[in-house]
């Protein structure tokens, strides 16, 4: 028996050596790397489907008067734009990067509940899918805004039970993937790989993995009280059953500011990768950095209300969430300053990967800007429910989440395919975009402070010039994305061989394994040595 037993433990590793073929491989797909290449292929699809329905909802306002859809329509494209561009592109890419990026930067084999994760995966193209089909049953898709505000959601005809369902599942995708982040990061970091040794990028999920468990519930229990309100004669948020639709907003966000910073904390992690690796320089103030990404978190459960100044709230009510808003500035602030510290008297260099991330400090910061104008709860009445609001947001996530996204894809690349893409055509991408992002959406600052309000088919003709420009904007902006798979394509058909650091300045753990990658990511624990090389922050 002793002598077989080598023979034996060699056949098995041998088995497990051998990559899964075909569509086996993808379906069953447990390796942390495939179901991460998922994730970010499924964000990318869905990225287009709602970028198609953007382009509908702007070719409609390109001149007053109706042109190309009925109001119905119109209103079911602002609603599912939203919806397939939260939940279906920018959260299933930061949960694909995280798949790819935590287990290679904490110095683990793999996520820590592998199954789990495939199943948390294939959740989401169904539910995306039912989420489509509303478009085609009679009434049309759900038309209340993304919101789903009663009474006006309560009126939507057949599609609603459909939407409340592929919400739930969409849902559930999420808070099992953040269960498997945080077990991952807790359980499987390398012996000697202390929490403030981890990479930011790791800090930013772990606590956005805890907001995602902290709120989707409540996400799920506003929408729950919507289907009785519509099905079972319950009255949680009619007013003539004694119920308050006011009732549905604050529990609404309560989830929905801490979801606002669900998406953008793992977009502070990305930039807090990138602009160190290309200002060949360590981040400044890495503690900092991990404090304030936690006191941002902690203050999104406790500015909800400032959503809702509106809606007849006391004024103590008023006050206190207008300073706990403006509250979140500091830490906020804090970040900002330090990645403009990290580059102070560095030796930057701009490729593709780093002009993403200086983008995003610069429009980001616009956002927040215009944020605290909107927390101003006496000018707010003027803001709410302009078009300015839909500026601000759009200056959050798009050059926030998005250009992250992007730039992240652009600085991993290398690592993940062994090969290098084109660098001038992916600085086309990124002019292309940073050009036609701000041509989009600063006009529409100009239209919610001149009255225009937002989710309208129809305006009037003094709002002609700049929504002539917004459209505009818009089209090339959804143009020039096309060149993103191109890019992508071309790197992994053509793309020169990348060396295993494809940047000089860049450090981490992943960055010490070979290239092109192993399958198994992490096999044997990396040394004390390898984790002091890689963890210099």
């Amino acid at each position: 028996m002793a002598q077989h037993a080598p023979a034996a433990a060699h056949a098995h590793d041998d088995h497990h050596d051998h990559k899964p073929h075909g569509w086996r491989r993808w379906v069953f797909a447990t390796n942390h790397k495939d179901i991460g290449t998922m994730y970010l292929v499924f964000a990318g699809i869905m990225f287009f489907v709602g970028g198609l329905m953007a382009m509908v909802i702007r070719l409609e306002l390109f001149k007053p008067g109706m042109q190309f859809v009925d109001p119905l329509l119109f209103n079911s494209m602002t609603t599912m734009h939203a919806l397939f561009m939260i939940f279906g592109a920018v959260m299933p890419a930061w949960t694909g990067l995280a798949n790819w990026q935590i287990p290679m930067q904490i110095g683990a084999p793999d996520m820590a509940l592998p199954r789990l994760n495939n199943f948390s995966f294939w959740i989401l193209p169904f539910a995306s899918a039912i989420l489509l089909l509303t478009l085609l049953v009679p009434g049309g898709g759900p038309a209340g805004g993304w919101t789903l505000y009663p009474p006006l959601a309560l009126q939507t005809a057949d599609a609603f039970p459909m939407t409340i369902f592929a919400i739930h599942l969409m849902g559930v995708s999420s808070i099992l993937g953040s269960i498997n982040v945080i077990v991952t990061i807790m359980n499987m970091r390398a012996p000697g790989l202390s929490l403030l040794r981890m990479p930011l990028f790791v800090w930013s999920w772990l606590i956005t993995a805890y907001l995602l468990i902290a709120v989707m519930p409540v996400l799920a229990g506003a929408v729950t009280m919507l289907l009785t309100d519509h099905y079972f004669g319950t009255t949680f948020f009619t007013a003539a059953g004694g119920g308050d639709p006011v009732m549905y907003q604050h529990i609404f966000w309560f989830f929905g500011h801490p979801e606002v910073y669900i998406l953008i904390l793992p977009a502070f992690g990305v930039v807090s990768e990138i602009i160190p690796a290309f200002a060949r320089k360590p981040i400044f103030g890495y503690e900092a950095m991990v404090y304030a990404i936690a006191s941002i978190a902690f203050l999104s459960f406790i500015v909800w209300a400032h959503h809702m100044f509106t809606v007849g709230m006391p004024l103590a009510g008023q006050i206190f969430f207008m300073l706990s808003t403006m509250l979140i500035a500091i830490p906020t602030g804090v970040k900002v300053f330090n990645w403009s510290a990290t580059m102070w008297k560095s030796s930057m260099t701009f490729e593709p990967p780093m002009l993403f991330a200086l983008a995003f400090l610069f429009l980001f910061t616009i956002g927040g800007f215009s944020g605290l104008m909107l927390a101003i709860a006496p000018a707010d009445f003027q803001y709410h429910d302009t078009y300015f609001v839909v500026a601000h947001f759009h200056y959050v996530l798009v050059p926030g989440a998005v250009f992250s996204i992007l730039g992240a894809v652009y600085y991993w690349l290398p690592k993940w395919t062994s090969k290098m893409y084109d660098h001038k055509l992916a600085k086309v991408h990124f002019w292309l975009s940073a050009i036609f992002v701000n041509v989009l959406f600063f006009p529409q600052h100009f239209l919610g402070l001149a009255g225009m309000p937002r989710r309208i088919p129809d305006y009037a003709t003094q709002f002609t010039d700049w929504n002539m420009v917004s459209s505009i904007g818009a089209f090339g902006f959804g143009l020039s994305q096309l060149l993103f798979p191109y890019i992508i394509w071309k790197c992994v058909r053509s793309g020169a061989p990348a060396p295993a650091r494809a940047w000089e300045g860049a450090h981490g753990l992943e960055w010490e394994l070979p290239s092109p990658l192993p399958y198994h990511t992490w096999e044997t624990p990396p040394s004390a040595a390898v984790i002091a090389r890689g963890a210099e922050h």
